[in-house]
């Protein structure tokens, strides 16, 4: 069953992650929710951050689950942006495609049944 997490970005110009490579490019409402939603989607981010990694065949192949089917809006609130995520996935994998994309830039608002 699908869950729906609500996400804030509450500096966007400074959502992203350590690592300029895996890191979020976009620079609105609707372009952080195609890029979260694409890296949700498919392994290539997940795929892309392991192999970078020291022993990349230690990773825990959990986290690089996707769902075909998760959607992800964005609104530009002020000065904030605000995603709706709605996904099967392990909340783990949602914290550590976010981790990669805005680093500690976002904030977990709430959480539902989807």
């Amino acid at each position: 069953m699908p869950t729906r997490y609500y996400i804030s970005l509450p500096d966007p110009a400074n959502a992203r992650g350590s690592d300029a490579a895996l890191a979020f490019r976009a620079r609105g409402a609707e372009a952080f929710a195609a890029e979260l939603q694409d890296a949700l989607r498919n392994d290539a981010l997940f795929q892309h951050w392991r192999a970078r990694q020291d022993d990349p065949d230690g990773v825990d192949p959990v986290l690089g689950a996707t769902d075909a089917h998760a959607v992800v809006s964005g609104q530009q609130q002020d000065l904030h942006v605000d995603l709706v995520v709605t996904t099967s996935l392990p909340s783990a994998v949602l914290r550590q495609r976010l981790g990669l994309l805005a680093g500690h830039h976002w904030q977990l608002r709430d959480v539902t049944a989807g």
